[in-house]
């Protein structure tokens, strides 16, 4: 007899409710989601209680901010970390916990602040990171080092992994992606029917983040759509997501084709969690955040 699906908790009902109410309706629509490209952007300036328990070091690296956080007694891991917010807004507070909680861990985090969209587009942000991870393996050994990233920021994560080969770059550890965006396009027929369920993302805003993104370039090019792109080559890859995230269908899709093409991506998924559930305030968000501290810092699973 099968057992019954496990039940998302209180917690997460009640963050899907709140998200429903207070952030879907900002990119429900191509109109809404222009007008919120056109607001002013904010400073991703690390917080004070970071500075305050970790050694935070700043630096311009191809012209944008590039923020070091390492433990206060050395590190012996390291990661880039490059957050999500739909290549259109900066470093949210939960992005700062985890990099907190990486550096608590014993980890050296590198987190550029690429340039946003519309202003930048992603042939600044390829550079940009191409240019930390040098930086990175000068101080450090390639298998000490995670990339990880959320939603935009995993997509750009996984893109750029793609493409280490060609930069003559080594492979790092692992990759770490968590509710990666595969495919600006989100062509996928099944991601209509999650659309409903999501209580948080809009296929049309954010295709209209992702076309801004492109800045006129094919946003099908995998270095835009990472789904499209080669796994070949790549490390082991960790991908986290909830069934109730718009970019699930394209996780699916990626791990059919990782099986296909014995791919070293391994996919956890929860169900009815919400996009980037680790980084929400959750009983499952908690647990998968302790698994990524424990990834990225101790070289579990």
């Amino acid at each position: 007899m099968a057992g019954r699906a496990p039940r998302m908790s209180l917690q997460m009902r009640a963050v899907s409710a709140y998200l429903r109410l207070t952030s879907k309706p900002r990119m429900a629509t191509a109109e809404r989601t222009r007008r919120l490209m056109a607001e002013p952007k904010r400073p991703a300036e690390p917080p004070r209680r970071l500075r305050d328990r970790h050694v935070v070091s700043s630096r311009e690296v191809g012209g944008f901010a590039c923020h070091t956080v390492s433990p206060r007694g050395g590190a012996a891991r390291a990661a880039v970390y490059v957050h999500g917010g739909a290549y259109i807004s900066d470093m949210a507070p939960q992005h700062w916990a985890l990099v907190s909680r990486l550096a608590d861990a014993g980890v050296r985090v590198e987190v550029p602040s690429y340039g946003l969209a519309p202003q930048h587009t992603h042939r600044e942000a390829h550079p940009l990171l191409a240019a930390v991870y040098r930086e990175l393996l000068a101080d450090v050994d390639p298998s000490t080092v995670v990339l990880a990233g959320d939603s935009a920021g995993a997509g750009l994560v996984l893109g750029f992994a793609q493409t280490l080969g060609q930069a003559g770059l080594p492979a790092p550890r692992r990759l770490v992606l968590i509710s990666p965006w595969l495919d600006l396009t989100l062509s996928n027929p099944d991601v209509r029917a999650v659309q409903a369920r999501d209580p948080w993302l809009s296929p049309d805003g954010l295709i209209e983040a992702g076309r801004a993104w492109a800045g006129g370039d094919d946003p099908r090019d995998p270095r835009l759509s990472p789904v499209n792109g080669p796994l070949a080559g790549l490390p082991p890859t960790d991908v986290l997501i909830g069934t109730r995230d718009l970019f699930h269908p394209d996780v699916l899709r990626l791990q059919q084709r990782a099986i296909a093409e014995a791919a070293p991506v391994r996919v956890t998924v929860c169900p009815g969690a919400v996009h980037v559930y680790p980084l929400t305030p959750t009983p499952e968000g908690r647990a998968a955040a302790a698994a990524i501290v424990d990834t990225v810092a101790r070289g579990q699973g």
